[in-house]
């Protein structure tokens, strides 16, 4: 999974790249098949596989979209998945970039609200969560408070929500 500081955007923050219809088409075509040939993008939007392949080629160097291969982790033998609540003291970014390049970590969120950090940890091992959160997330400067929302169920998980 990306973790949502992969997915910035270059230049300013507040910066929103102009997307047109072909784009918007584009963005829609491949969040329902992600394998989709350029001749068969092309198809749906009227252009040639080339310059198809060019505005896909755009998207993915502006950071607008990334075409990957999402998995469940309870499906393929991870046993146990949670969201961490953190309240945290201090800067959160130093925080969120402590906890960021942990490998069981698939997503940092900095929030408003009663948390200051969401995470999303996959574990092997149900065995695995306690020592994780105890020796590696409390460890971190900053991290004070700790609730864990173990997973019982991946219910639905979706990467489809379109283009404005």
């Amino acid at each position: 999974m990306t973790r949502m500081a992969d997915l910035s955007l270059p230049g300013p923050r507040n910066a929103t790249p102009q997307l047109d219809e072909i784009d918007k088409v584009l963005i829609a075509e491949l969040q329902r098949d992600g394998r989709a040939s350029f001749a068969a993008l092309g198809r749906a939007v009227g252009l040639s596989p080339a310059a198809t392949r060019v505005r896909v080629n755009r998207l993915l160097d502006l950071r607008i979209i990334e075409i990957v291969a999402v998995t469940n982790p309870l499906a393929l033998g991870f046993d146990t998945m949670a969201l961490l609540g953190i309240e945290a003291d201090g800067d959160l970014h130093d925080v969120a970039a402590a906890i960021d390049p942990l490998p069981e970590v698939s997503y940092v969120v900095l929030t408003a609200g009663r948390y200051d950090l969401l995470v999303e940890i996959v574990c092997a091992e149900a065995k695995d969560l306690l020592p994780f959160v105890n020796d590696r997330i409390r460890s971190v400067d900053g991290v004070g408070r700790v609730e864990i929302f173990t997973y019982l169920e991946l219910e639905k998980e979706t990467h489809t929500w379109g283009v404005r």
